[in-house]
């Protein structure tokens, strides 16, 4: 089932108990398991709705879809693009066109061309995007990317 919610589609699979994907904890941020599963699906980004996000400078257009537990986007960066924040959440980011510097708060800048991806766990670093050029990236990520702490 497909529902639009604020520029976002959001699909509700049945809930199986098959697949586990992890969903943080409110109190603690740690990640627990549930039990849902996406059925298959293809996804014609053309007719998701695209948002705007202001960097600072430059402009981000975001296509979104959720799933729970999981986000997928096609992002588009403009020309002189940077993030106006230092994010600490994680990703998987595949950059589908154009050329991407991830800057780390620590200094280290590392450059994503065309065909290349980084990956990164929730909390493992403050990271933001930069752009000279207008770049365009498929960004996934979800309660997968949480510390999973073990039960005691």
């Amino acid at each position: 089932m497909l529902s639009v919610s604020s520029g976002a589609i959001n699909v509700h699979p049945q809930r199986w108990k098959v697949f586990s994907t992890g969903v943080a904890d409110s109190r603690t941020g740690d990640a627990k398991m549930t039990k849902d599963i996406i059925p298959f699906q293809a996804i014609d980004w053309a007719s998701v709705v695209k948002t705007e996000h202001t960097g600072d400078p430059g402009m981000a257009t975001w296509q979104t879809i959720q799933f729970p537990g999981l986000r997928l986007r096609i992002v588009e960066y403009s020309s002189g693009y940077i993030a106006d924040h230092w994010c600490q959440k994680g990703h998987i980011v595949h950059c589908l066109e154009g050329e991407l510097v991830s800057e780390l708060e620590n200094g280290q800048r590392h450059v994503l061309k065309q065909g290349m991806t980084y990956v990164v766990s929730d909390g493992a670093s403050s990271h933001r995007s930069v752009t000279k050029n207008k770049v365009r990236l498929l960004i996934v990520d979800g309660d997968f990317l949480a510390r999973v702490t073990e039960p005691a």
